[in-house]
């Protein structure tokens, strides 16, 4: 294996943990809570080298400890309470500063080429360009940040990644904090940028904190299945005949199938299609969703916090295949659409009613026979700028052995897209996944 070395790992804290709107203690919600055993979401972005001359990672840092006195919540820390009284537990973020973990790294010998190997195979030293490897929400108890950030100086060029705890933050959230880090960096200063607006999405009928009973927060041993891991790129052209192709076989609906909608369709549709499954075994497609602006009244679009929900289309092996893409892309149109308002609202309620050990997706039967759609192609991943040039190339960080989960990346040419793939080894041998490449990605 090509070797990554650390050449340091410390914390870097906010300078003014005063700044004005910070918040001192932030509560967690059901939806928040629910993902107290999810491993952290990791993902990275490639850029060319900068001139020698140019001392970024000083750079880097500065500019960090003042995008975090913005975003101030990945400044702080999960704390557990104790509830003696019923012997419950309850959660809440300190916003007390203590700052997110950046590392160093170099691989001096690892080119960018060596990143883009062929028929989208993800190399063995990726996993050593991510910092927060293994690490689940409830690791942020002990010793974990809320998030980590990791510099990998390379032969020619350099690789920016994070990981983060998903109780405190989505991926909308995330990639806004990035791009606010950029462009401080770029800029030197933080003048134009906007205050946070953290989501004020609080259930009515339930009390907060959320308590927890102690038996139901026992330790889950981690599990760690051999998964295999690919990039499969969508050109503009392919997305637009999958598209053309899912909406003329829906007929004349009310319902237009979208890109997304049509691309997950295909590769649920592949991937079954090669997994050996039998006919009558159960198959799920979960896609994330957004639920700003399905909320009532709506958050705004730029609210910081963690206000996804997945939408989950079930079905069998056999009815999935005989219905081909468009009725497939139907059905993640129509289960994408009922996450309203008031299904998010019945989710919560229904969790605090009956709490039940916070999920986890690793080493599940169904996760075998399912697929997590994470990320989105909207968005832009590749508007960010640190003073040398914008990215040109965005990858995921280590599934952790969740299998079935493909993270969706806008690509770098307009209106392509690329996902980058986790699939159980167990079911997927090295033959099929040839077969996925030559299905998904023949030119």
């Amino acid at each position: 294996m090509r070797e990554v070395i650390v050449i340091s790992s410390s914390i870097v804290r906010p300078e003014n943990i005063n700044r004005s709107g910070r918040r001192e203690k932030i509560h967690l919600t059901p939806h928040d809570l629910d993902l107290l055993y999810l491993y952290y979401p990791q993902r990275g972005l490639l850029f060319h080298k900068p001139d020698p001359e140019n001392r970024f990672i000083p750079q880097l840092m500065a500019s960090l400890s003042t995008a975090l006195e913005i975003y101030f919540p990945f400044a702080g820390r999960l704390v557990k309470v104790n509830n003696q009284e019923d012997d419950t537990v309850s959660f809440y973020i300190d916003c007390d500063g203590s700052g997110a973990k950046f590392v160093h790294a170099k691989a001096e010998s690892i080119t960018m080429n060596d990143v883009f190997q062929s028929h989208g195979s993800v190399p063995d030293f990726m996993p050593q360009f991510f910092p927060a490897n293994n690490v689940q929400s409830r690791d942020a108890l002990v010793s974990e940040p809320l998030l980590a950030l990791q510099v990998t100086e390379m032969k020619d060029g350099v690789f920016i990644s994070f990981g983060y705890n998903h109780m405190v933050a989505d991926g909308s959230s995330l990639w806004n904090f990035f791009h606010t880090w950029s462009k401080i960096c770029l800029n030197g200063s933080d003048s134009n940028i906007q205050p946070l607006v953290l989501k004020d999405w609080f259930c009515e009928g339930i009390d907060y904190p959320v308590h927890i009973p102690v038996l139901e927060m026992e330790t889950l041993p981690r599990c760690e299945p051999s998964t295999k891991e690919r990039v499969f790129h969508f050109s503009k052209k392919k997305i637009s005949d999958l598209k053309a192709k899912a909406n003329y076989e829906i007929g004349t609906m009310d319902v237009k199938i979208s890109s997304l909608q049509a691309v997950v369709a295909y590769l649920w549709l592949s991937i079954i299609r090669h997994s050996g499954l039998n006919r009558d075994e159960e198959t799920q497609c979960k896609v994330a969703a957004d639920m700003r602006q399905r909320l009532n009244p709506p958050l705004k679009k730029e609210c910081f916090g963690n206000v996804t929900n997945l939408a989950t289309a079930t079905t069998t092996v056999g009815e999935l295949l005989d219905r081909g893409l468009g009725k497939t892309a139907l059905q993640i149109c129509k289960t994408v659409r009922l996450k309203t308002n008031e299904s998010y609202e019945n989710i919560a309620k229904n969790w605090v009613r009956n709490v039940k050990r916070p999920k986890t997706s690793v080493g599940s039967r169904l996760a075998n026979n399912s697929l997590i759609v994470a990320s989105s192609p909207r968005f832009d991943v590749y508007d960010h700028d640190f003073g040398w040039g914008k990215p040109i190339a965005a990858r995921a960080g280590p599934a952790d052995g969740t299998g079935g989960m493909l993270v969706m990346f806008r690509g770098v040419e307009e209106g392509s897209i690329d996902v980058h793939a986790t699939l159980n080894s167990s079911l997927w041998s090295d033959v099929l996944v040839n077969l996925l490449i030559n299905d998904m990605v023949g030119q």
